[in-house]
C-alpha cells in the first residue's frame, strides 16, 4: 500500500481513504502536528456534544491510519437559522490536509454528511465560510449551496492554555436544501 511520500499524494489510493465518525482516541491528532493545538478545547467540546446526540463528527483517515480531514455537524444552536434541531443542521470546522485538497475527498465527504442528515428527515444543511477563501465557496457553490447572508464572523473559544480568544472572520453564510 503507497502512501504519501515528501508530500506527493500521486500514489494514494483516494477510495482506500476512511470516512468514519470521530472517537476519543482522535482527538490528538485533529491538531495536526500542533498546527491548530489552539482548538483542543474546541475538539473535546465537540466530542462531548456527540457524547450526548447534540452533534457529530468524522474525520477522514489515510490508509496508513493519518487522520487527513475532518468535519463538525451541529444539530442545534442558539442560532435556529443555522440549526434548528429539527430541519436544519450546521456544518463547521471542515478542514483537509492541503495535500490531499483537490482529488475529490471533501466532495466525498460531504455526501456521506448528506446521507445521514436526510436519513435523519433534515431538509437543510448550513455553514459559514470566510468570505477571502475563494476555494472552499467555490468547492460549497458546486456542492449546491446558495449564499444566503453575510455574517460577521466573530466567534470565541478557549485555546489550549485556558484563554479566551475572540475570531473575527467575516463570513457569508452558505445553505442548502437536501434530499
Amino acid at each position: 500500500m503507497t502512501e504519501i511520500v515528501n508530500d506527493d499524494v500521486s500514489f494514494v489510493d483516494f477510495e482506500k481513504i476512511r470516512i468514519r465518525r470521530m472517537t476519543r482516541e482522535d482527538l490528538p491528532a485533529l491538531e495536526w502536528d500542533g498546527e491548530f493545538k489552539h482548538f483542543r478545547n474546541v475538539y473535546k467540546s465537540v466530542y462531548h456534544h456527540m457524547q450526548q446526540g447534540g452533534a457529530d463528527a468524522w474525520v477522514a483517515e489515510s490508509p496508513l491510519g493519518e487522520i487527513i480531514g475532518q468535519v463538525f455537524l451541529q444539530y442545534k444552536s442558539d442560532r435556529p437559522e443555522l440549526a434548528d434541531g429539527w430541519k436544519r443542521a450546521y456544518l463547521y470546522s471542515f478542514r483537509i490536509k492541503p495535500p490531499y485538497r483537490n482529488h475529490g475527498l471533501g466532495s466525498r465527504m460531504m455526501r456521506g454528511i448528506e446521507e445521514v442528515l436526510t436519513s435523519r428527515y433534515f431538509t437543510r444543511l448550513t455553514l459559514n465560510v470566510a468570505r477571502d477563501n475563494p476555494d472552499a465557496i467555490r468547492l460549497y457553490k458546486r456542492l449546491g449551496f446558495q449564499i444566503v447572508a453575510e455574517e460577521p464572523g466573530v466567534w470565541s473559544y478557549i485555546d489550549h492554555e485556558g484563554k479566551w480568544q475572540t475570531v473575527e472572520e467575516p463570513s457569508w453564510r452558505m445553505e442548502k436544501l437536501l434530499g
